[in-house]
């Protein structure tokens, strides 16, 4: 931890950093780990061969660690961890900050936007346990019982894949969604089309008017893609400010069209938080399955790097990938 003490140049650095909750690590511009505090040390410990930042993530995220790293460019994002020990999902905020050493720093910081929905699968699990354990005396209300238990798992399962701020399929689903689209489109040989959206400047609408506006500016989004996207396309919340679009049977012409579309209805659309009116912008990125060449993460990434070439060239439109 010694180099970020001389990074920064303050006292006490070393012991400042071993009280933060944030990871925090110093690399070289190709990743290379330089030093890093205990928290990221904690993580660290699942990889540790690992010498790269990008290789103590898991694969897809580690990819769009080291997109990101080569960009040399402050930008948050949004980096998924995996399960915890009671099975539910972490998420990382995570920023790079160029240094002018040629290093950047690394920081993340874990977020959970389930908590609310944790809380209530928990509850309904202790039900679940509790209807599951009745004694043989019982057996004459069983059926009852079984409907309420069958009732309860039914809720757990809808709640575990709905995210609790938009309420539309949270990442987990999406994600499980895709891969089954992937797999269809290659057994069948049909196109299949995704579109990854991000929320223009909304660090900037944080930072102006608060978290609680963020998340209503979230949900007009979420709402203006759900209500304009056609049946049976899927759209999802795949985490931070940014949504992913499924598009079964569907090229990147017609993917482009339709993000044309969202493009134009989501910039005309007024949201009206605390006596203001708000206008938001979205920038979507296009991907066309490639079947002999793509896996589901490949084509991710590809739409995901679209994307950025969108926010690169002024944000408000889509681009497809090659």
């Amino acid at each position: 931890m010694k180099p970020l003490a001389d990074l920064i140049t303050a006292n006490d650095i070393e012991e400042m950093l071993g009280h933060i909750h944030a990871m925090i690590a110093l690399v070289e511009n190709n990743g290379v780990l330089v030093s890093w505090n205990p928290a990221f040390e904690a993580y660290k410990d699942k990889s540790p061969e690992a010498k790269k930042l990008q290789d103590c993530f898991p694969e897809s995220e580690g990819a769009k660690i080291h997109e990101k790293l080569n960009a040399k460019r402050r930008d948050q994002f949004v980096v998924e961890l995996g399960p915890d020990e009671d099975e539910k999902t972490i998420f990382c905020d995570c920023t790079f900050i160029p240094l002018a050493d040629e290093r950047q720093l690394f920081i993340a910081e874990r977020f959970d936007t389930d908590k609310s929905v944790h809380e209530i699968i928990q509850r309904l699990n202790r039900r679940v346990s509790m209807f599951q354990v009745e004694s043989e005396s019982a057996k004459k209300i069983a059926s009852n019982k079984q409907k309420e238990v069958d009732a309860v798992v039914a809720q757990v399962d809808e709640l575990s894949n709905v995210d609790a701020l938009t309420f539309l399929p949270n990442r987990r689903m999406v994600v499980r969604k895709l891969q089954d689209e992937v797999l269809r489109a290659q057994r069948y040989n049909t196109p299949f089309s995704i579109s990854v959206v991000d929320v223009d400047f909304f660090k900037k609408v944080n930072d102006a008017f608060g978290h609680l506006v963020g998340d209503e500016v979230l949900r007009h989004i979420a709402y203006q893609l759900r209500d304009h996207i056609r049946h049976p396309d899927v759209v999802g919340r795949y985490g931070g400010e940014e949504f992913l679009i499924l598009l079964p049977s569907t090229s990147a012409t017609e993917a482009a069209d339709q993000a044309a579309r969202l493009c134009k209805w989501v910039r005309e659309a007024e949201v009206p938080v605390n006596r203001h009116i708000l206008k938001v912008t979205i920038s979507i990125g296009v991907a066309q399955l490639q079947p002999s060449a793509d896996t589901w993460d490949a084509l991710l990434n590809r739409a995901d790097s679209a994307m950025y070439e969108a926010k690169k060239k002024g944000r408000d439109r889509w681009v497809v990938a090659e």
